[in-house]
């Protein structure tokens, strides 16, 4: 019992870098995946098409090529043309090419929150004065908030086990921490149960409030 105790920990130890990297990269697709989601509902065809091309692109790569594109090949070609560019930290690379990923799928996601407003509640607010700005601010954009919040949550829920492919860019979070040690000990079974476990004290209660959400707007809404 003592070694699945050691396997838990030893996957724990590296818990505040997978946090650190699910949140940053988290804000930097909330922030894209706005634009991605403007785009993607822009008037402008070569606007729409463009976004369309960028959702479809991330969207149907893995996120392990996206990651050794971004912290292997960039590189390579930046040096190709005399630039002397290295990732001085992995952890930096992985935020990045996390957000960038996330954009995709939350651009999306934002997307159809907007659409999913009635049209009229855009008229109402431009007939009482309000620029189209505006308009998304404060009417349109706090509606779909609450509409897509559940389908956010369930975002970070995915990419937080989708860090654990960033250990093959010698990223010490669980799933390497875990990696490391079954290398060391020979330990395998334990190692990888406490990676499974760590994962999982996460993921479930964030599935449980996730589910609490949806069940609360349900009642709301049934109630107006």
């Amino acid at each position: 019992m003592d070694i699945y105790l050691k396997g838990i920990k030893i996957a724990y130890s590296g818990i505040a870098v997978t946090i650190e990297i699910t949140l940053f990269a988290v804000i930097i697709g909330v922030a894209l995946g706005l634009i991605v989601a403007l785009g993607k509902m822009s008037t402008l065809k070569p606007v729409k098409v463009l976004f369309s091309v960028y959702v479809e692109l991330l969207r149907g790569t893995p996120l392990i090529v996206q990651v050794l594109i971004v912290y292997a090949g960039v590189p390579m070609l930046m040096q190709k043309y005399g630039i002397d560019f290295r990732w001085e930290d992995p952890v930096v690379a992985s935020i990045l090419v996390c957000g960038i990923n996330s954009s995709a799928y939350v651009g999306e996601i934002i997307r159809s929150g907007l659409q999913a407003v009635d049209k009229g509640q855009m008229e109402a607010a431009r007939s009482l004065g309000m620029g189209h700005f505006q308009a998304m601010r404060f009417i349109i954009v706090p509606q779909a908030f609450r509409i897509i919040l559940p389908a956010l949550a369930n975002e970070f829920i995915a990419l937080l086990k989708e860090t654990a492919i960033l250990s093959v860019i010698s990223v010490v979070e669980v799933t390497r921490r875990s990696m490391l040690w079954a290398a060391a000990t020979f330990e395998a079974w334990p190692a990888y149960l406490g990676t499974a476990f760590v994962y999982l004290t996460i993921t479930i209660p964030l599935s449980r409030l996730v589910a609490y959400l949806e069940r609360r707007m349900a009642q709301s809404d049934r109630g107006k």
